[in-house]
């Protein structure tokens, strides 16, 4: 019977689908993993209700754990306390970074941000402030579009849920 800790260490290896260089684990998704008598219990949080990849999220951790000789897996979606981009940690938000996408800015928890409302971001390609939002929604529907004023390449803002 392996532990939790090492299920936490097997499971960092499932990138988000839809942002592939960061995990479930640096991401906040993989919220518990608890072992009750012979069956693993997995406790995920979505980013937003009804996002798309937590099926294909929900498959790769019954994979992953099958692989692993573990065929007793329970998926538990937990919706409370909601997800927030809080959780995402600092080492995956220079992934995001790096990859092309704008982390968020700021905590859901810092007074006076508005979600919605435009703010000035470091464009992820040259680092200019010098950009604009296109669009409230970006891919999907947790990042909002921008577009770089200095090298005009577009790109995703990961926005602070």
């Amino acid at each position: 019977m392996l532990t939790e800790k090492k299920i936490f260490e097997i499971l960092s290896d499932i990138p988000d689908p839809e942002i592939p260089v960061i995990n479930i684990i640096e991401l906040g998704i993989l919220r518990n993993v608890k072992i009750e008598n012979d069956t693993y219990i997995i406790t995920i949080t979505p980013t937003y209700t009804g996002c798309p990849a937590m099926k294909v999220i929900e498959d790769d951790i019954k994979l992953k754990l099958k692989k692993t000789g573990i065929e007793k897996v329970k998926i538990e979606l937990v919706y409370s306390p909601a997800w927030t981009t809080d959780w995402i940690t600092e080492e995956a938000k220079e992934k995001l970074r790096k990859y092309g996408i704008a982390p968020p800015l700021h905590s859901t928890i810092d007074k006076g941000i508005l979600i919605g409302k435009p703010k000035v971001l470091k464009c992820p390609q040259c680092n200019s402030q010098n950009t604009e939002m296109i669009s409230q929604f970006g891919s999907t529907a947790c990042k909002a579009l921008y577009k770089c004023l200095d090298c005009k390449e577009p790109f995703d803002y990961f926005k602070c849920l």
